[in-house]
């Protein structure tokens, strides 16, 4: 299914609701179906298995679950980092490890404890991020904080394998197109239940 965009002043606002509404209806089934499915489709792409650092993060308000895929990424050997919301409206990427001290931040999402190894953003292998919404232009609608956008900006124009940034969403979350701000750090590719695709493929 592809939504079309609201109009007016609140689109962004509009967009919001209604996509959280749309990914909380899915059914715990359906859930587990599109976690399994989105983790067959990421986990046989070059950018996956060349990954030696990967930026996970865990579901929250229906988003699509890479556990899974995490699940795998950890079995194979690779370093994996959740996000951590940090002072000043930006992220930090810290270790996911036997023993990792877990806690719940103000947005209610589970993160590493600050006792966990970071890791330099421009120094991730693959970004995994969560949306609301995405086009197959590289436009993400997240949740409106800014988190990621103020974090990945820190790597604009840097050479570096931190441009895999992929988006993950279940393919209801698809709009027909999406204006972005000036701000926005735009996606690589992107991953749903259904396909994977690199942006402008």
């Amino acid at each position: 299914m592809t939504i079309n965009p609201a109009t007016g002043t609140d689109q962004k606002k509009q967009l919001r609701l209604r996509l959280r509404q749309l990914r909380r209806s899915l059914t715990p089934a359906q859930q587990q179906r599109a976690a399994a499915s989105l983790a067959q489709h990421l986990s046989q792409h070059l950018w996956f298995r060349q990954a030696k650092h990967i930026a996970f993060y865990l579901p929250n308000d229906g988003e699509i679950d890479p556990t899974p895929l995490l699940e795998l990424a950890l079995a194979q050997g690779k370093h994996c980092y959740l996000p951590v919301v940090m002072s000043g409206g930006k992220l930090q990427f810290r270790a996911l490890e036997v023993g990792t001290r877990l806690t719940i931040n103000k947005y209610n999402i589970i993160e590493p404890d600050l006792g966990a190894r970071v890791r330099p953003v421009w120094l991730l292998n693959l970004i995994l991020l969560p949306l609301v919404g995405f086009d197959l232009h590289g436009n993400r609608l997240g949740m409106g904080g800014g988190y990621y956008d103020r974090t990945l900006a820190a790597v604009k124009g840097r050479p570096t394998p931190s441009r895999r940034r992929v988006g993950l969403a279940h393919q209801c979350q698809r709009l027909a197109s999406l204006d972005g701000d000036c701000w926005d750090i735009p996606l690589a590719a992107i991953a749903t239940d259904k396909a994977f695709r690199l942006i402008g493929n």
